[in-house]
């Protein structure tokens, strides 16, 4: 699918690329993302995802197994919505890649492994660790969009198997600027 205007994947992977590429991230996110886990407040995973994305000089943290597990599955959110629609060719793959940087084999071979994974928002939704459930969905949401039926469908599914209410869902998505999913 091709991305143009704002929001969606190319704004995400444009901040991708000022934030270190997807080694920036996982570093700087994952800590923030587990010290953030137990909270359920709509605006902190934006927060932290945000500020990751501002230039600082300060040297980013080595993360943890955990946190990098938490931003690991951050990224499988966005890659999985941003192949929702069916229209994930190999130029937005190649793209992708090239927004990630500098960074190492393992990264860069578990990007590739999601862009082989098969769209399952219930299967995602079973590694979400309790209390991350929103920030997955947020992830997912600015990982696209939301301009397709298949899209739509595929972000109520994902909803659905975490267990976030319709109203939740729609208070993301104003805190988002995205349209609301449930009228």
């Amino acid at each position: 699918q091709t991305r143009s205007g704002s929001g969606g994947l190319d704004d995400l992977l444009g901040s991708l690329a000022g934030a270190g590429g997807l080694g920036g991230l996982l570093g700087g996110l994952a800590g923030a993302i587990e010290g953030r886990a137990g909270q359920s407040r709509e605006g902190s995973f934006r927060e932290v995802l945000q500020s990751q994305f501002d230039s600082t000089p300060e040297p980013a943290e080595t993360p943890t197994a955990a946190q990098e597990a938490a931003a690991a599955l951050m990224i499988r959110a966005m890659i999985q919505a941003a192949k929702s629609d069916g229209k994930f060719d190999q130029a937005e793959q190649r793209k992708i890649v090239e927004q990630l940087g500098e960074v190492g084999p393992e990264e860069r071979a578990f990007v590739e492994a999601e862009f082989r994974r098969a769209v399952d928002p219930e299967g995602l939704a079973g590694t979400v660790p309790r209390g991350l459930e929103q920030q997955v969905y947020m992830m997912s949401v600015l990982g696209i969009d939301l301009d397709s039926q298949a899209e739509a469908q595929y972000l109520d599914r994902l909803a659905r198997a975490m267990r976030i209410g319709r109203e939740q869902v729609n208070a993301i998505h104003a805190h988002l600027g995205a349209p609301a999913l449930y009228a």
